[in-house]
């Protein structure tokens, strides 16, 4: 993979200067206290996305590691929350798939998540104690696969390193003392976080057959600007 660079630090502040996919549905936020800003940022629609299954990743691993709920109970509500997040998620990042020609790449996390409830389901419900045994490694794995395939779509270093992590994780696993449920919300849910929060990098600009003239100048305009601040 020869897009994986290390000219660019990993983890850095948001470029500003959007392209008009991305500014569309973006969430601007932004709080004070007197003369005191205390928080101000935004977040895309694919950051919102990474928020979604950020707080859902770590809500369902922490409530297998410390509530006792059932697993059929827990099986029926995370099955319910998953297809919730997953058609969110297909409605939120639609128009930015589309104009970036990547509508398979969201095929390709639909059918991972639907591959891991269907394999989480059968495992409670069948009574298939090797995939219960390994539930932790099986969604580290799934995840990991994706971000795999998400950085050679996007020539992303960044989601590269964070498959790499997830896999990491799965080696690591064995050692984490009857925490393992724990340890796997915490790595899924800490890496989205901070992909919403950070910026990663993204392919050369391509030709935006979606956008019409004036859109596509305004993001010629936008690459511009990008390509001075990252000079100054």
């Amino acid at each position: 993979m020869t897009f994986l660079t290390l000219s660019k630090p990993l983890l850095r502040d948001k470029q500003e200067d959007l392209d008009y996919q991305d500014l569309q549905g973006i969430w601007r936020i932004s709080g004070k206290v007197g003369n005191i800003r205390l928080i101000s940022g935004f977040y895309t629609r694919i950051d919102q996305v990474f928020i979604i299954w950020g707080l859902i990743s770590t809500v369902i691993f922490t409530t297998a590691q410390f509530l006792s709920v059932s697993w059929t109970t827990q099986a029926v509500l995370w099955t319910i929350l998953t297809a919730i997040a997953t058609v969110m998620m297909i409605a939120f990042t639609w128009f930015w798939v589309s104009v970036e020609r990547l509508r398979w790449l969201i095929y390709v996390w639909v059918a991972l998540m639907l591959s891991g409830i269907v394999l989480t389901d059968a495992g409670i419900f069948l009574g298939w104690g090797q995939v219960l045994m390994r539930l932790c490694p099986l969604w580290l794995g799934l995840s990991a696969v994706g971000y795999m395939i998400t950085a050679w779509a996007v020539k992303s270093s960044t989601f590269l390193i964070t498959a790499a992590i997830h896999l990491l994780g799965i080696l690591l696993l064995p050692y984490c003392d009857g925490k393992q449920f724990l340890a796997t919300g915490l790595v899924m849910g800490i890496s989205l976080l901070l992909l919403a929060e950070l910026q990663w990098e993204m392919r050369p600009p391509i030709n935006y057959d979606v956008l019409t003239l004036e859109q596509k100048e305004f993001n010629k305009q936008q690459n511009l600007r990008r390509q001075l601040t990252s000079i100054n």
